[in-house]
């Protein structure tokens, strides 16, 4: 993942993260903030391994943080 997927992937919830602003209720707006990072970290994780196997007990062999995408 580039840099600049990141920061699109970032930009891409912007609105979602602001509008979490509006609500009062301190539980409600944790679950709500969890839920938003955890799309932009699953995007960030797919997005490194790259594309999967049809076998899900093998690894691609450009997973890891060795490869070069950086």
């Amino acid at each position: 993942m580039t840099k600049e997927q990141y920061l699109a992937a970032c930009a891409a919830r912007y609105d979602k993260l602001q509008a979490l602003n509006k609500i009062t209720d301190f539980y409600d707006y944790g679950v709500e903030f969890v839920k938003i990072w955890q799309g932009i970290g699953r995007e960030v994780f797919e997005k490194n391994i790259g594309n999967l196997t049809t076998n899900k007990r093998k690894k691609p062999h450009d997973a890891g943080p060795c490869n070069d995408q950086q």
